[in-house]
Protein backbone atom coordinates (compact mmCIF):
# COMPACT_ATOMS: atom_id res chain seq x y z
CA UNK A 1 0.00 0.00 0.00
CA UNK A 2 3.01 2.12 0.51
CA UNK A 3 4.72 2.04 -2.66
CA UNK A 4 3.48 4.69 -4.97
CA UNK A 5 4.08 2.17 -8.21
CA UNK A 6 2.30 -0.12 -6.76
CA UNK A 7 -1.85 -0.14 -7.82
CA UNK A 8 -4.23 -1.45 -5.46
CA UNK A 9 -7.51 -2.77 -6.37
CA UNK A 10 -8.80 -3.17 -3.41
CA UNK A 11 -8.49 -3.93 0.83
CA UNK A 12 -9.74 -6.54 2.63
CA UNK A 13 -9.09 -5.85 5.90
CA UNK A 14 -10.75 -6.45 9.75
CA UNK A 15 -11.62 -3.67 11.49
CA UNK A 16 -9.00 -3.83 14.12
CA UNK A 17 -6.17 -3.93 10.95
CA UNK A 18 -7.79 -0.44 9.89
CA UNK A 19 -6.84 0.52 13.46
CA UNK A 20 -3.53 -0.53 13.15
CA UNK A 21 -2.61 0.77 10.15
CA UNK A 22 -4.21 3.88 10.77
CA UNK A 23 -2.07 4.40 14.69
CA UNK A 24 1.03 3.42 12.53
CA UNK A 25 0.59 5.70 9.68
CA UNK A 26 -1.24 8.73 10.95
CA UNK A 27 0.72 11.06 8.53
CA UNK A 28 0.19 8.88 5.32
CA UNK A 29 -3.64 8.18 5.17
CA UNK A 30 -2.64 4.73 3.12
CA UNK A 31 -6.11 3.62 2.62
CA UNK A 32 -7.26 7.06 1.98
CA UNK A 33 -7.91 6.07 -2.47
CA UNK A 34 -8.46 2.29 -1.79
CA UNK A 35 -11.70 0.22 -2.06
CA UNK A 36 -11.87 -1.28 1.29
CA UNK A 37 -13.89 -4.40 2.36
CA UNK A 38 -14.31 -5.06 6.10
CA UNK A 39 -14.15 -8.60 6.54
CA UNK A 40 -13.78 -10.69 9.85
CA UNK A 41 -11.11 -12.82 10.64
CA UNK A 42 -12.60 -15.66 9.83
CA UNK A 43 -13.61 -14.54 6.12
CA UNK A 44 -10.09 -13.43 5.89
CA UNK A 45 -9.45 -17.03 6.62
CA UNK A 46 -11.06 -18.44 4.29
CA UNK A 47 -10.23 -16.36 1.71
CA UNK A 48 -6.44 -17.51 2.20
CA UNK A 49 -7.10 -20.99 2.86
CA UNK A 50 -7.23 -22.92 -1.32
CA UNK A 51 -3.75 -20.79 -1.16
CA UNK A 52 -2.43 -22.10 2.16
CA UNK A 53 -0.95 -18.84 3.45
CA UNK A 54 -2.16 -16.73 6.31
CA UNK A 55 -2.86 -13.61 6.63
CA UNK A 56 -2.52 -10.70 9.24
CA UNK A 57 -6.10 -9.06 8.76
CA UNK A 58 -5.26 -7.77 5.58
CA UNK A 59 -5.14 -8.71 2.32
CA UNK A 60 -4.73 -6.33 -0.26
CA UNK A 61 -5.53 -7.53 -4.11
CA UNK A 62 -2.88 -5.78 -6.50
CA UNK A 63 -1.56 -5.01 -10.03
CA UNK A 64 1.53 -6.67 -10.91
CA UNK A 65 4.07 -4.08 -11.48
CA UNK A 66 5.83 -3.20 -14.80
CA UNK A 67 8.75 -5.21 -15.64
CA UNK A 68 12.37 -3.64 -15.23
CA UNK A 69 14.52 -4.35 -17.96
CA UNK A 70 18.16 -4.82 -16.34
CA UNK A 71 19.95 -2.86 -19.22
CA UNK A 72 17.21 -0.16 -18.92
CA UNK A 73 17.95 -0.57 -15.15
CA UNK A 74 21.95 -0.11 -15.57
CA UNK A 75 21.39 3.34 -17.89
CA UNK A 76 19.35 4.78 -15.74
CA UNK A 77 21.55 4.22 -12.42
CA UNK A 78 24.75 4.69 -14.41
CA UNK A 79 25.84 7.30 -11.62
CA UNK A 80 25.80 4.76 -7.98
CA UNK A 81 29.37 3.57 -7.18
CA UNK A 82 27.78 0.02 -6.47
CA UNK A 83 25.55 -2.13 -8.02
CA UNK A 84 24.91 -5.52 -6.31
CA UNK A 85 22.75 -7.99 -8.34
CA UNK A 86 21.63 -11.63 -7.10
CA UNK A 87 20.96 -14.25 -9.92
CA UNK A 88 18.99 -17.12 -9.43
CA UNK A 89 19.22 -20.36 -11.33
CA UNK A 90 17.06 -23.45 -10.60
CA UNK A 91 15.08 -22.08 -7.55
CA UNK A 92 11.74 -22.56 -8.21
CA UNK A 93 9.72 -22.56 -5.06
CA UNK A 94 8.06 -19.34 -3.98
CA UNK A 95 8.86 -19.79 -0.26
CA UNK A 96 12.59 -20.25 -0.91
CA UNK A 97 12.06 -16.73 -3.47
CA UNK A 98 10.52 -14.68 -0.83
CA UNK A 99 13.12 -16.01 1.69
CA UNK A 100 16.06 -14.55 -0.83
CA UNK A 101 14.07 -11.38 -1.87
CA UNK A 102 13.74 -10.78 2.07
CA UNK A 103 17.48 -11.39 2.54
CA UNK A 104 18.15 -9.45 -0.41
CA UNK A 105 16.44 -6.19 0.93
CA UNK A 106 18.65 -6.66 4.09
CA UNK A 107 21.63 -6.42 2.29
CA UNK A 108 20.42 -3.51 0.01
CA UNK A 109 20.68 -5.76 -2.95
CA UNK A 110 19.49 -3.75 -5.95
CA UNK A 111 17.78 -6.31 -7.53
CA UNK A 112 17.53 -10.17 -8.15
CA UNK A 113 17.93 -11.87 -11.86
CA UNK A 114 15.80 -14.89 -12.25
CA UNK A 115 14.75 -17.07 -15.41
CA UNK A 116 10.99 -16.26 -16.73
CA UNK A 117 10.39 -20.26 -16.53
CA UNK A 118 11.27 -20.41 -13.01
CA UNK A 119 9.64 -17.05 -11.33
CA UNK A 120 6.41 -17.83 -10.01
CA UNK A 121 5.38 -13.84 -10.69
CA UNK A 122 1.49 -14.89 -9.58
CA UNK A 123 2.22 -16.92 -6.76
CA UNK A 124 0.38 -15.39 -3.63
CA UNK A 125 2.43 -17.68 -1.86
CA UNK A 126 5.58 -15.65 -3.01
CA UNK A 127 4.35 -12.54 -1.91
CA UNK A 128 3.41 -13.60 0.90
CA UNK A 129 6.99 -15.34 1.66
CA UNK A 130 8.74 -12.12 0.66
CA UNK A 131 7.24 -9.99 3.66
CA UNK A 132 6.63 -7.04 1.81
CA UNK A 133 10.03 -6.90 0.42
CA UNK A 134 8.68 -7.40 -3.36
CA UNK A 135 8.25 -3.67 -3.29
CA UNK A 136 11.64 -2.88 -2.30
CA UNK A 137 13.72 -3.90 -4.81
CA UNK A 138 13.50 -4.88 -8.86
CA UNK A 139 13.10 -8.54 -10.12
CA UNK A 140 14.91 -8.91 -13.24
CA UNK A 141 13.01 -11.76 -15.18
CA UNK A 142 15.23 -12.94 -18.72
CA UNK A 143 15.29 -15.90 -20.84
CA UNK A 144 18.93 -16.79 -20.06
CA UNK A 145 21.09 -16.07 -17.22
CA UNK A 146 24.15 -16.91 -18.76
CA UNK A 147 23.38 -14.13 -21.35
CA UNK A 148 22.95 -11.17 -18.81
CA UNK A 149 25.95 -12.64 -16.79
CA UNK A 150 28.26 -12.64 -19.86
CA UNK A 151 26.33 -9.03 -20.42
CA UNK A 152 27.15 -7.27 -16.95
CA UNK A 153 30.40 -8.98 -17.20
CA UNK A 154 31.20 -6.92 -20.17
CA UNK A 155 30.34 -3.71 -17.74
CA UNK A 156 32.72 -4.83 -15.13
CA UNK A 157 30.41 -6.11 -13.06
CA UNK A 158 32.40 -9.17 -10.95
CA UNK A 159 30.41 -12.42 -11.05
CA UNK A 160 30.95 -14.69 -8.27
CA UNK A 161 28.92 -18.21 -8.35
CA UNK A 162 27.96 -20.85 -5.03
CA UNK A 163 26.73 -24.07 -5.98
CA UNK A 164 25.60 -26.28 -2.72
CA UNK A 165 27.34 -29.57 -4.61
CA UNK A 166 30.49 -27.81 -4.94
CA UNK A 167 33.72 -29.08 -3.51
CA UNK A 168 35.04 -25.17 -3.24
Amino acid sequence: IKNPNRKVLRVFLTEESKKYINSKNQDKQLLKDVKIFYKTKKELDNLCSKDQISHQGLIAEIVPLDEVNIKEYLIQNSEKKYITFVALEGVTDPRNIGSIIRSATSFDIDGIIITKRSYPSQSKLLYKSASGCMELLNIFEVSNINTILKYLKSKNFWINGFDAESNK
